[in-house]
């Protein structure tokens, strides 16, 4: 671990509340060429695993199946440090970011998609929250799970 990782690391508690509230999270695959393939994805963190949503159909879903080793990264920026500073180089960014590593897979089990759907939808949409989600729009969803295998969290201020 680096020195400075050691020196801003975040709590438990606080890589937790950080996962709660992010809106947004960067979802990392191997491509079918072993490069990484990077997207944006909403997100719940939910039973200390990461779910998220889409369509069944598309290059995460081929390179989850393919192979299950991802990458999930959080973070926030507060802002730029810049009193006092004479050079450019010399700024620092005051933020909180988490860098998950775990294992990936699809849920099949249409109850617990359910449950899951409806954890996204209390997040993002809680206007909608304890409506039925239609069969269909659950059958035709893919949830991605991440079983996480080790996370950090760092921050600076």
């Amino acid at each position: 671990m680096q020195y400075r990782m050691k020196k801003f690391q975040l709590t438990s508690e606080q890589i937790d509340e950080l996962l709660h509230r992010a809106d947004t999270g960067r979802f990392a695959t191997i491509n079918e060429n072993g490069y990484p393939y990077v997207v944006a994805m909403h997100f719940v963190y939910y039973n200390e695993k990461i779910y998220m949503h889409g369509l069944p159909k598309g290059q995460k879903i081929d390179n989850v199946n393919r192979n299950s080793k991802v990458c999930f990264e959080v973070n926030e920026l507060f802002g730029l440090l810049t009193d006092n500073i004479e050079n450019a180089c010399d700024t620092e960014a005051e933020y909180n970011s988490v860098i998950i590593i775990g294992n990936a897979s699809l849920i099949e089990d249409l109850d617990y998609k359910r449950k899951i759907l409806n954890k996204i939808v209390e997040k993002y949409t809680p206007q909608f929250a304890g409506k039925e989600l239609p069969d269909n729009m659950i059958k035709g969803t893919a949830i991605i799970e991440i079983d996480i295998v080790e996370r950090t969290g760092k921050y600076h201020k």
